[in-house]
């Protein structure tokens, strides 16, 4: 067995934190892979909520989640077409401070149809880092998977870098998992508030 991918890895970090009944993020929908995981860790009585700025990324998603066998047994899922930016403003109130897990999966909509020139942006995801980390409880984890390969991708990853680095140590805690050979492979970082 070699080592996990980027995107295992952020689901094997976030597994061993999430319980039944809480509160999640996915601040990029995507195709759908990342809400249905979080929908299925935090199980009938959870709640997510994911954000897209494609209405296709929310149709993919919501194909994705209507194929499941088992979709009583996952969290309540609500899907908004807005930025990740937004997030402070679109989540309840009583998130704040109660959220388990925020997902990010930066770059572009993995699909055969889509526009590869609508990416994530780099004062967005900075502003939703900072949003989602207001939101987090003590001992959530954001798990942010980056992508420096794609035009514009290795300043997104840069400026996380960045940012996360200088969060103080009394704040949170943050750890990258990467492939060293290859500077252009997807890489994570991950970030546990204390």
């Amino acid at each position: 067995m070699g080592f996990l991918s980027v995107l295992s890895c952020a689901h094997q970090w976030i597994s061993s934190r999430l319980q039944p009944g809480d509160l999640a993020i996915d601040a990029t929908v995507g195709t759908g892979a990342d809400t249905l995981f979080l929908a299925q860790q935090v199980g009938r009585r959870g709640q997510v909520i994911g954000f897209d700025i494609q209405s296709e990324a929310l149709t993919l998603a919501q194909a994705r989640i209507r194929k499941q066998n088992d979709e009583a047994k996952l969290g309540s899922i609500s899907m908004l077409q807005l930025s990740h930016d937004r997030m402070a403003e679109a989540v309840p109130e009583s998130w704040l401070g109660a959220v388990g897990a925020v997902m990010f999966n930066l770059g572009y909509l993995p699909s055969e149809s889509a526009d590869f020139s609508i990416i994530t942006e780099t004062d967005s995801t900075i502003a939703a880092l900072e949003a989602a980390l207001a939101l987090l409880r003590p001992r959530g984890i954001i798990t942010v998977v980056l992508y420096p390969g794609h035009d514009g991708g290795a300043q997104e990853a840069s400026a996380v870098l960045e940012w996360s680095s200088a969060l103080p140590v009394e704040q949170a805690q943050v750890v990258m998992y990467r492939q060293l050979q290859r500077e252009t492979s997807p890489f994570l970082i991950g970030i546990e508030k204390k």
